[in-house]
């Protein structure tokens, strides 16, 4: 089972999944940005140092959020992906959309 640790400072949220961001896992993950977005903390950071997996589901959930964060004046921005995550962004060309940064520090000076 996947877990978030969310955290928030200076306005940025900061969510960590833990485990697998798959099709089981992606509609909880929407629904923490949704909540983080609608509690006025529309700058987010999505460290993915724990996420081991992501499939097509965590891609659009990861997408979709990014929307999300956009249409509610913010960014979202990816932060210490894995080997397996930024294989699959670069075979999506998502790695030009979701800009992951090496760490959750790079991440914020870019939102």
């Amino acid at each position: 089972m996947t877990s978030f640790d969310i955290d928030r400072a200076d306005g940025i949220g900061v969510i960590r999944p833990q485990g697998r961001l798959n099709m089981v896992s992606a509609p909880q993950f929407a629904k923490a940005v949704q909540d983080l977005v609608a509690d006025g903390c529309a700058r987010l950071i999505v460290d993915l140092s724990a996420t081991g997996f992501v499939d097509s589901s965590g891609l659009g959930a990861l997408v979709a959020s990014l929307k999300v964060a956009r249409q509610a004046g913010g960014d979202l921005r990816l932060a210490a992906t894995t080997p397996q995550i930024d294989t699959v962004l670069q075979l999506t060309n998502l790695d030009k959309v979701l800009q992951p940064s090496p760490t959750v520090d790079a991440a914020r000076a870019l939102l």
